[in-house]
């Protein structure tokens, strides 16, 4: 079943309910209709605040789609710099100039450079999409994103307690 990520400010709470949304209000100090939050009977996600209106799964896709521009960009310099010297020396003078921080905007920009960076973006585009559907390890992503999380979570905790009990034992 999909879950509904409704932030309380973008709808009327009249038009909540029609979505199967339980509203929760406040009467107990006198103020009758003092809004609480809500809770969707579909799901139990949590709801996360301040990404507009993408979702934090949204905003990861974009930077691995701007991540992958970059490994296809290394890709197709390392292709070139073994059989078109001269194709390679443009691409690597290109990306000195034009940041990769944002991968449409660096394909978008090469496109339009001449006939030969065009040919240059297209396949730079095509070793993109063939990187992220066939070789990059998705279930590897996701099992060293839990781990990491878990070991640095655990790490942190332990040198908290490590901190704060010193300290006590030392005013001890």
């Amino acid at each position: 079943m999909e879950c509904i990520n409704l932030a309380p400010s973008r709808l009327p709470l009249s038009s909540l309910g029609s979505l199967g949304v339980r509203i929760r209000r406040d009467s107990s100090r006198g103020q009758s209709n003092r809004f609480l939050g809500f809770r969707s009977p579909r799901c139990n996600k949590m709801f996360v605040p301040g990404f507009g209106e993408a979702s934090p799964e949204a905003k990861a896709a974009k930077g691995l789609q701007d991540f992958f521009t970059y490994v296809a960009v290394k890709i197709v310099l390392a292709q070139l710099q073994s059989y078109n010297p001269e194709a390679y020396e443009e691409l690597m003078e290109f990306t000195s100039s034009h940041s990769l921080k944002d991968g449409d905007k660096f394909c978008r920009t090469l496109m339009r450079q001449s006939p030969r960076h065009k040919g240059l973006a297209l396949r730079i585009l095509e070793v993109r999409s063939a990187y992220s559907k066939t070789d990059f390890e998705w279930e590897n992503l996701k099992n060293l994103a839990f781990k990491m999380v878990d070991e640095s979570n655990t790490k942190l905790m332990r040198e908290y307690v490590l901190e704060t009990s010193h300290l006590e034992n030392e005013e001890q």
